[in-house]
């Protein structure tokens, strides 16, 4: 009898932990709802506006497929991306046009899995290092904010790396950010980016921090300045916590379209990326861009932001993403 009340305990126990683990998990993730009203114009652009057009044919022929493909380029999904899918399509003889919202739904879903797994990765008891990259403007410091946060919601020691150490008001921002989320800072301005993140490393070892999350210079107009920064910060970090380093994270803007594949093919030249983390894409009729950067890049969209508020970043799931497009 008394085994059957400690068995009825350790299920209460094991019950209460799912279920703020599951609290957890829902606080960084979007319910579909809010995800199909974040989407719904690049749901119109990419999904409404073609399907309405060519399902109502009868056969497919060359002119619908091209009218087919020029449709998806202007929803950003971008020239190869487009191709790949339409010629795929052009192999299939027995698919009609009736049958092209499914067609569509299973290549965006074979797309976004074959980029890689969407969870951002994170070890236990360890250091981890999340390197920070994107062009000035595309929401690099509001997502480092966001993510102190997210981290600092689960208990973990935070420190920020101010390695955007030249542009005016750039560590201020960072700092009031900082702040904002509960996270500690390290930062020198107008020093040389790499000694940041070094002092960086060095405090988080000594302190026991969970947490480093390093801001970046985003400045592509000097393209050669910028690959040599970033190019010596990674040294920095391969050198002193090579084995921390978790994600080297692009951030877009979202309503940059493809012109956020000419950025990602920039840093991807400076950085070995892993990652990428889409801001702003509430309200943007250019989300598109994410199926393209899976396709084009091998590259995981990880995190989206989708407001203002310290909690408006949420995680990326490719099947909800896709299924909230078609719904």
């Amino acid at each position: 009898m008394f085994d059957f009340f400690k068995k009825k305990e350790e299920n209460k126990i094991q019950t209460e932990s799912e279920k703020e683990t599951d609290e957890k998990k829902n606080f960084f993730s979007l319910t579909f709802e809010s995800l199909k009203k974040t989407i719904e114009k690049t749901s119109e652009s990419l999904v409404g506006n073609i399907v309405q057009k060519i399902e109502k044919e009868e056969e497919f022929d060359e002119f619908i497929l091209d009218d087919m493909e020029e449709l998806l380029i202007k929803a950003d999904l971008g020239v190869s991306t487009a191709s790949f899918i339409v010629d795929k399509l052009r192999k299939k003889s027995n698919m009609k046009p009736s049958q092209v919202k499914e067609y569509l739904q299973q290549e965006f879903t074979n797309i976004l899995n074959a980029a890689g797994s969407t969870e951002l990765n994170y070890k236990e008891n360890e250091l981890n290092i999340y390197f920070i990259v994107g062009v000035n403007g595309a929401g690099k410091t509001t997502l480092i904010g966001k993510l102190a946060n997210r981290f600092r919601q689960q208990n973990k020691k935070v420190l920020v790396a101010a390695g955007d150490t030249f542009r005016a008001a750039a560590e201020e921002q960072l700092d009031i950010w900082s702040k904002r989320a509960g996270a500690d800072i390290v930062r020198n301005d107008g020093a040389d980016p790499a000694s940041v993140v070094f002092d960086a490393i060095k405090k988080a070892k000594n302190e026991n921090y969970d947490v480093i999350l390093v801001d970046t210079a985003g400045r592509l107009q000097n393209k050669f300045n910028l690959m040599q920064e970033l190019s010596k910060i990674k040294s920095v970090i391969d050198k002193n916590a090579s084995e921390a380093l978790r994600e080297s994270i692009l951030v877009l803007d979202a309503n940059t379209g493809q012109n956020g594949l000419s950025q990602a093919k920039v840093f991807t030249e400076c950085v070995n990326l892993t990652s990428v983390a889409l801001t702003k894409l509430d309200g943007s009729a250019k989300g598109g861009i994410i199926i393209s950067i899976a396709k084009e890049m091998n590259l995981p969209v990880k995190l989206i932001g989708v407001g203002e508020k310290m909690e408006d970043l949420k995680d990326f799931i490719p099947d909800d993403f896709v299924k909230a497009l078609f719904d």
